[in-house]
């Protein structure tokens, strides 16, 4: 699974420049008169510093699907961290004392089960969780009665799907799950690699999810030989349709960065999704560029275009300047000159 789609977001995020923790925004730091009260301003921080994405080194791959009769043995996997990495996301952003959650338990055993229709139990734990200055939000996690670890099992979920209510791992609800070649303890032989937005990095750089990504995971298995023609063909089409959001000038530019006229010139799979990203990232800074001339005078605009050296914004070519125009647009708006 590979560092393929994602775009940049409309605004700059509060998350890590790297693979270390979120910056922290420790209520004693903050400018609030009362130590659980938070602005505006800083609940917004907070919330994106929640919904960074955590160390790859602390993501474990599940797998939630095997194919039959495939050899070598293969599997759907997709990505999860344990409650470790949530309680240390909330300690380091609200120490300990910020933050507290509540479990309760119950059971019910009107539950259908297997091919046999066996009625058995099911554990359901509901966990409140309480982030003081910000909020509650409740889940509930559910876990089979004859699971020897059905109690810690259900109340990991609910932790987790609580902790989604505020952000924090809510982006691996975008993972569709990839198939890959299991051991003979069905564990995945090789680590899948993670989309570049699932990285604290590529967050950082205001990479997302596309909206074309879902939480639903598919439970058919991967054909025999799985064709990357077909990928292609994709990917191919959803470049040649960015055409009309970014413009001919950025288009083709990014185009050229891929040593390429037209996409379907584009041969190597992974340097297609390396352009489609390229070309979403391109589209979410168009869009902060239209909301920070929105609230400029069009002399100021032309004066920031000139400082740059750029004869129209239509003409912008590559992610490189256009980064620099929406810094220097967006800090013009912010200074109010």
């Amino acid at each position: 699974m590979s560092a393929i789609n994602g775009h940049a977001t409309a605004e700059a995020t509060n998350g890590p420049k790297g693979g270390g923790s979120p910056v922290s925004l420790r209520p004693d730091t903050l400018s609030s008169a009362s130590k659980w009260q938070f602005t505006r301003d800083e609940i917004k921080s907070l919330v994106g510093a929640l919904e960074v994405p955590f160390r790859p080194e602390v993501i474990e791959w599940r797998v939630i699907n095997t194919a039959k009769n495939s050899s070598p043995l293969r599997g759907q996997v997709i990505p999860y961290a344990n409650q470790r990495a949530y309680t240390d996301r909330l300690n380091t952003l609200f120490t300990p004392g910020g933050w507290t959650r509540k479990y309760s338990v119950h059971t019910s055993p009107n539950f259908e089960r297997g091919k046999d229709r066996k009625i058995v139990a099911k554990v359901f734990v509901t966990c409140d969780l309480t982030i003081f200055g910000i909020g509650s939000h409740a889940a509930t996690g559910e876990e089979w009665a004859d699971d020897e670890n059905a109690g810690t099992s259900a109340e990991s979920q609910a932790f987790k799907r609580a902790s989604a209510c505020f952000g924090l791992g809510r982006y691996l609800y975008h993972f569709t799950g990839a198939w890959v070649d299991l051991d003979e303890r069905n564990r995945p032989k090789k680590t899948p690699q993670l989309f570049a937005w699932a990285t604290p990095d590529g967050w950082s750089r205001g990479l997302r999810p596309c909206s074309r990504d879902s939480s639903v995971v598919t439970n058919a298995p991967p054909k025999d030989n799985p064709s990357s023609e077909e990928s292609g063909d994709q990917l191919v089409r959803e470049i040649e349709q960015m055409k009309a959001k970014l413009g001919t000038y950025m288009y083709r530019g990014l185009l050229r960065q891929a040593k390429a006229w037209k996409p379907s010139q584009i041969r190597d799979l992974a340097e297609q999704r390396k352009t489609l990203e390229r070309m979403q990232s391109a589209e979410r800074g168009w869009e902060r560029l239209k909301g920070a001339t929105q609230k400029l005078s069009e002399s100021v605009v032309s004066g920031v275009l000139k400082s740059l050296r750029i004869t129209s914004m239509e003409r912008v070519a590559d992610l490189e300047t256009l980064h620099k125009l929406v810094l220097r647009l967006e800090a013009t708006v912010r200074s109010g000159t």
